[in-house]
């Protein structure tokens, strides 16, 4: 713009606050993926076992039905602890897809055309930065897992009773606080991933293989030493042994579903679990802080 014309004027609109300026970051990104037909489709296929889950207590509480489809309620699934840490099993392992195709394209498209000088020069820090990333993700993963999780809970406390729901309020604990575990450690590990693998979908396939060939190598080391302590390297099974302890869960064959499932005789110490999981997070940040910069020194 020529200056001597003199047409600039500064900006007399109204100002966001300080500290919700950073929510201009996963606005733009739930916009970009509303785009996304795939993720659409995923996303709301994934309401189908909650949608069976809710199907099933009612059944559990509706006589006319169960003799209309010639069903004892005895035979039917039990509703408890068991059902509620099966539910939030099968619904971590469709957040755990949907982190792997929604994750790695937070991060790097910004490294890969170095677009964090411009994020940066705006008036918010790296924490709000990777906080907004993380946004999008925790918004996700909550509408998939708990929230859904807590209103099958209410459900079956509607129609068993206010005595039910008051005797197992631990299982509506377990089902938040379980979730935002598993949350915070894929939300995070699918950032990290997504700001050092610069190519998304190897990103996303690392994401997968810190899971499953982690966890085969720990299974390993179990095998060849004779011991317990490689589940350490299975983040699975430290999720599955916290929901249990949170759910105060008996071992039977296992917890969760088959992705979380926890085999007894294979337990390790609840507060090594807690280890683990934290120091997951604490590497993650601390990758991410290596990263995320609004210079980049190249030797």
């Amino acid at each position: 713009m020529a200056v001597y014309k003199k047409t600039y004027r500064r900006y007399e609109g109204p100002l966001t606050p300080e500290r919700q300026r950073f929510l201009v970051i996963p606005r733009y990104a739930f916009e970009e993926m509303r785009r996304s037909r795939f993720l659409n489709l995923f996303f709301l296929a994934s309401f189908i076992w909650p949608l069976i889950c809710a199907l099933v207590i009612y059944l559990h509480h509706n006589l006319s039905a169960l003799k209309l489809l010639n069903l004892d309620a005895d035979k039917l699934i039990r509703i408890d602890a068991g059902f509620f840490l099966t539910y939030l099993g099968i619904q971590s392992m469709g957040a755990f897809f949907l982190a792997a195709f929604v994750g790695p394209g937070q991060v790097s498209p910004d490294l890969a055309n170095n677009a964090l000088p411009l994020y940066l020069a705006r008036p918010f820090s790296r924490s709000e930065y990777v906080l907004g990333k993380m946004l999008v993700l925790v918004t996700l993963l909550s509408l998939m897992t708990w929230v859904p999780g807590l209103l099958l809970f209410a459900l079956q406390g509607y129609l068993e009773g206010a005595s039910w729901m008051a005797a197992n309020l631990r299982i509506a604990a377990g089902l938040f606080f379980g979730a935002w575990i598993w949350i915070l450690v894929l939300s995070l590990l699918a950032l990290a991933l997504s700001a050092w693998v610069k190519w998304r979908p190897a990103a996303g396939g690392l994401l997968f293989g810190v899971f499953f060939v982690a966890a085969g190598f720990g299974g390993a080391i179990n095998g060849i030493l004779r011991t317990r302590w490689g589940n350490l390297l299975n983040i699975s099974h430290l999720i599955g042994s916290v929901w249990v302890s949170l759910f105060e869960e008996p071992m039977r064959r296992g917890a969760g579903a088959v992705f979380f499932r926890v085999a007894r005789g294979e337990e390790i110490p609840i507060w090594c679990c807690w280890a683990a999981l934290l120091g997951v997070c604490l590497i993650c940040l601390f990758l991410l802080g290596r990263k995320i910069r609004g210079v980049e020194v190249v030797r």
